[in-house]
């Protein structure tokens, strides 16, 4: 929204400084809106006036020093000329005070405003009345704000009220913003604090967590009853940091209780004690790095020797990556042959993790999320990463607040959108700086986050707390064993939150099926058109679906049909023949089945645009493009669940709310109706377990022969003549689909 005034400060830069590329000024767009272009005018006009020739959008040293030295502070008696004055009048407009009508003039409505700024910003003990003194100048000339802002804590903003009031006479401690939230710059004067505590000159403090800091706190371990300004550091730090306790003076029990909930959210020992653990983890994001983690990552193979390197250092977990799409550069990155067998058998765990670049944001989009989702979840299943297993997707750069707003969230939607087309083969893990951690999870885009913290300059990291779900946090290089065991990792914090894979299915023995080229569609659909037509299928009367509407429907799940071929090893030729061939069946009879199951459940008989008949009501229906039952969706679920092969809970299929729940996913989700035919051939294979049972045989596999694929198809459909002539009729079908995923995966 325009502001009168801040229009009126526009014109006045403009009117005044008009020759202002000459200057060095530029000129403004008039719109009454503040911002960084504006409150940089202004800079380069106090410069002009005080006759600094460099002009420049810093308020640095050389304005700041030229300010002190010529005036000392500003107020009716020192102020040089009625265009300065109009300068500082403008700037208090576009911080939102009242400038008193930039008449030039340090009047009694400027004098208020300069009164309430100082009380803003917690410095009017210290400067007492109406003058501005030139670090309050600075303060002034920028985008910051010194009342709370945007739901802004109030305990957040006394505690920067309260820095700005203690310290801003030191040389290099600059008033913060008074926002209600914390910052970098806010992170940065809680370790000028400490040091300044410490005894640190200034000049030697530097706001860094160096060696003399960490010392000096290492002697300032608090402790119920402990009082005075080091309690008031150490409330401020953990507030900042978002625990539930009051800043204050005092370390009450009520204090060591919140202490001992922090600690044991970040895995510290519980002391409920201010020690320097603590201390380290409040203040810098890498806390403490001589911590010993449970978890690494890094970029080498893990070989035997390796793994009896990392297990001796107490290592259990491994973070390692998925893919490398550079044949030249980190031979080692992505994980080798036999690896994951190592790590299996020295009792080691394994988490993914997914990169390739992503260290800018010019990487980041909807486009590259699908492409990496899907390389992801197919090297994950090519290493032979169960289901369920968590991958972690990088953000590996220092990606700032808006970035994350515009590209990131973006790219982490497409991610989980297309990984839900795949049927949700894997959960959906984040690594990088806190800040992009915590939004990209609070979308729910990812369940778990692995944090970037050794990179503690990151503004991501800096003043931010750490994210709710953390599993791995990162804060330090090291190198473990010797010779031939020495390896160099990143040493991680491990929450339990994720306790990595232990178990993976073996290599495949042949290539696994690939994404479908779309320019052999032509072909192929004519091919089975043509076999459709020579067998008279489906034949009869009341079809919903030609056979190319149902073919373009099975073609366009080609992700999700993909994706379970290879999570479970199965040629996905299997699945499309079944799927296709129930669908080509899909007729009004099954309409009117359907109807009825809503009928029984709801009580309503659904308007689906058709007229139909008077129905009866029945609990459940082969329904969905792969014709599936609630109840046999029900169990053969559950039969991959108590086999390992799934995640989930166990259904009842007797159970009208259990098989109801089933028959509406399988009614209504094409990925999941799709994603449950390979649990059906699984379930087939191991003899149907809980229903008629049959003779169990080799589970689907890439080498299937044309005796097994028979037996699975046929058990598809049940018993009996009619099954066996179906699944006869489904065998050139079969080998149709076949012949086209064979040209694409061996191309």
């Amino acid at each position: 929204m325009a502001d009168e005034m801040v229009l009126r400060a526009q014109r006045f830069i403009n009117t005044t400084y008009g020759n202002g590329a000459t200057l060095g000024i530029p000129k403004l767009e008039e719109n009454g809106r503040t911002g960084w272009v504006v409150m940089y005018a202004l800079t380069r006009a106090l410069q002009y006036e005080m006759g600094i020739t460099a002009l420049s959008n810093n308020f640095g040293p050389t304005t700041l020093s030229t300010l002190q030295s010529k005036y000392g502070k500003l107020d009716e008696t020192t102020i040089p000329s009625a265009n300065f004055c109009r300068i500082i009048q403008s700037a208090l407009y576009c911080k939102g005070y009242d400038g008193g009508e930039i008449d030039g003039t340090y009047n009694a409505r400027v004098r208020a405003a300069v009164t309430k700024l100082n009380e803003n910003m917690g410095v009017s003990v210290t400067y007492p009345g109406s003058s501005l003194w030139p670090k309050v100048v600075k303060g002034l000339f920028n985008m910051d704000a010194y009342v709370t802002v945007n739901n802004g804590s109030e305990s957040i903003r006394a505690i920067q009220q309260w820095l700005n009031g203690r310290y801003v006479l030191r040389k290099d401690y600059y008033i913060i913003p008074c926002d209600g939230h914390h910052s970098r710059d806010v992170a940065k004067s809680m370790l000028l604090a400490v040091q300044y505590e410490l005894g640190m000159a200034d000049g030697v403090a530097n706001g860094a967590f160096g060696p003399g800091t960490q010392a000096g706190l290492k002697s300032h371990t608090l402790t119920p009853g402990s009082s005075g300004v080091w309690v008031q550091l150490f409330t401020a730090a953990m507030v900042l940091n978002r625990r539930p306790v009051p800043f204050s003076s005092g370390f009450t029990t009520s204090l060591a209780d919140g202490v001992r909930t922090f600690q044991s959210f970040v895995k510290l020992p519980v002391t409920g004690q201010g020690d320097f653990q603590t201390w380290a983890s409040l203040l810098v994001s890498y806390g403490d790095q001589t911590r010993q983690g449970e978890a690494c990552d890094g970029i080498t193979k893990i070989t035997p020797a390796r793994a009896q390197a990392l297990k001796a250092a107490g290592y259990k977990y491994v973070g390692r990556y998925l893919y490398n799409p550079s044949t030249t550069s980190l031979p080692e990155k992505e994980i080798q042959p036999g690896e994951l067998a190592t790590i299996k058998e020295y009792g080691l765990r394994c988490f993914p993790i997914y990169q390739t670049w992503a260290r800018s944001v010019d990487y980041y989009s909807v486009a590259q999320g699908v492409t990496d989702c899907l390389t992801a979840a197919f090297k994950a299943e090519e290493h032979g990463f169960k289901p369920g297993t968590r991958i972690y997707f990088a953000v590996d750069y220092d990606a700032v607040d808006d970035e994350v707003t515009s590209h990131i969230l973006p790219y982490f939607q497409s991610v989980k959108e297309q990984m839900d087309r795949l049927g949700s083969p894997y959960k959906i893990g984040v690594y990088g700086p806190r800040n992009a951690c915590s939004r990209i999870s609070a979308k729910g885009y990812a369940d778990a986050s692995f944090v970037s913290d050794m990179s503690s300059g990151f503004s991501g990291n800096l003043g931010y707390a750490m994210p709710e779900n953390w599993a791995f946090d990162q804060i330090a290089t090291k190198t473990v064993g010797s010779g031939g065991g020495q390896i160099e990792i990143d040493n991680n914090i491990a929450s339990g939150r994720d306790t990595g894979q232990g178990d993976f299915y073996p290599p495949a023995a042949q290539k696994m099926d690939i994404g479908f080229d779309i320019s052999l569609w032509s072909a192929m659909q004519k091919e089975i058109q043509d076999y459709m037509d020579s067998i008279g299928k489906p034949g009869g009367t009341g079809r919903i679906y030609t056979l190319a509407e149902c073919l373009e429907t099975i073609l366009s799940q080609d992700a999700t049909i993909t994706s379970a071929s290879r999570r479970y090893r199965m040629r996905k030729a299997l699945i499309q023949t079944s799927a296709f061939w129930e669908f080509c069946h899909y007729s009004y009879k099954d309409v009117v089945e359907d109807a009825s199951v809503v009928m029984y459940h709801t009580g309503v008989i659904p308007d689906w645009g058709k007229d139909l008949p008077v129905i009866e009501k029945t609990v459940d229906s082969s329904t969905g493009i792969a014709k599936i039952s609630g109840r046999t969706c029900i169990l053969s679920r559950n039969n991959s669940v108590r086999v390992g092969l799934l995640e989930g809970d166990v259904l009842d299929p007797t159970s009208d709310s259990d098989r109801w729940a089933m028959w509406q996913k399988v009614n209504q989700d094409n990925v999941f109706n799709l994603s449950t035919v390979p649990h059906l051939h699984i379930w087939a294979a191991d003899g149907k377990p809980g229903d008629h049972a049959e003779t169990p045989i080799r589970r689907p596999a890439l080498d299937y022969d044309d005796t097994e694929i028979y037996e699975i198809l046929r058990r598809y459909q049940g018993f009996g003549d009619l099954a066996e002539e179906h699944a006869k009729e489904r065998m050139p079908l079969y080998a149709i689909f076949e012949k086209y995923n064979r040209i694409v995966r061996e191309a």
